[in-house]
């Protein structure tokens, strides 16, 4: 071995060839003991690098664990929002192995005309509880789907967990439907605010580190593992194999399909900014504010 190798994408097969050509003999699996006495395996690439680094970067997590560390004090909920990744509904292969007796076909084009449309999952994991949901939709990934989830949750769950709260905090990245530039985001988090008559501050991750969000590595995950190599055949069968995550550490989820329409292209009143009622920290504000309904 030459010095300084630290890969090959070379078969044992090939490498054994090639020394063959050069008057070295050696089997294919004479070259597997040399390849694991000098610390070649088989590895796959891993996403360590970060892209790029935003100067206030260390600022803004040691803000976030702060606003964490007070909010759970008081017993205030502390929620990760996040969209999962979009499926295709249909008879799609997707990655991953299942146990079966025979095989499992799917269609051998991955065309959305050929299937039943598209599901987004959009998820809440609670930190404090350590419980997650998932609420499931067909139409598009807004900001208004978005606040309806965050709805849904305090609905159906947050506000029996939480019934004193009379504010939350919601961590997210910067993009998407919760982008931190988007003032349509900023609207839909105000009539959010209103609507549940909750105070809500809204503290977003830095650029190129939204894989530090919560809800990525606790839930989303998870998912993935639980719905591994599964056909999503329609949205009830995601659903059925989602509410099925759980972990050793006490992980539970829940799941509910919204069947709301949300158009996108959606821009905010014009008005809005004169009457916003968005109030930015004096510290980073571009990724800290609160919405704040009219009650208070």
């Amino acid at each position: 071995m030459r010095e300084g190798v630290l890969w090959t994408n070379l078969s044992r097969c090939e490498i054994s060839r090639r020394l063959a050509e050069m008057g070295t003999s050696a089997s294919r699996y004479t070259v597997r003991k040399l390849l694991k006495k000098h610390g070649l395996g088989q590895r796959k690439t891993r996403k360590k690098k970060t892209l790029g680094a935003h100067p206030d970067r260390d600022a803004q997590f040691q803000n976030i664990a702060r606003l964490k560390a007070a909010y759970m004090a008081k017993e205030e909920p502390v929620i990760s929002i996040d969209s999962k990744k979009k499926e295709l509904i249909g008879n799609f292969s997707r990655e991953g192995y299942t146990y079966t007796q025979t095989p499992v076909d799917a269609l051998d084009h991955d065309f959305p005309s050929a299937g039943e449309g598209k599901l987004i999952p959009h998820g809440i994991y609670d930190l404090a509880r350590n419980e997650g949901h998932m609420n499931l939709n067909t139409s598009h990934d807004t900001s208004e789907f978005c606040c309806d989830s965050i709805a849904h949750w305090w609905k159906q769950q947050g506000c029996q967990h939480y019934p004193k709260a009379r504010r939350l905090l919601l961590l997210c990245d910067g993009g998407g439907s919760n982008a931190a530039n988007r003032h349509v985001f900023k609207e839909a988090l105000q009539v959010l605010a209103k609507r549940l008559g909750l105070e809500i501050r809204v503290a977003h991750y830095p650029p190129y580190c939204s894989k530090y969000n919560p809800i990525e590595h606790r839930l989303f995950s998870h998912i993935t593992r639980a719905c591994q190599g599964v056909v999503f055949h329609s949205v009830a069968i995601a659903k059925q194999f989602m509410e099925k995550t759980k972990t050793c550490k006490g992980l539970k989820v829940t799941v509910d399909i919204l069947t709301g329409v949300y158009v996108t292209g959606k821009k905010c009143a014009e008005n809005f900014l004169e009457n916003m009622r968005i109030i930015f920290d004096d510290y980073l504000p571009r990724w800290n504010y609160r919405a704040v309904p009219q009650t208070i």
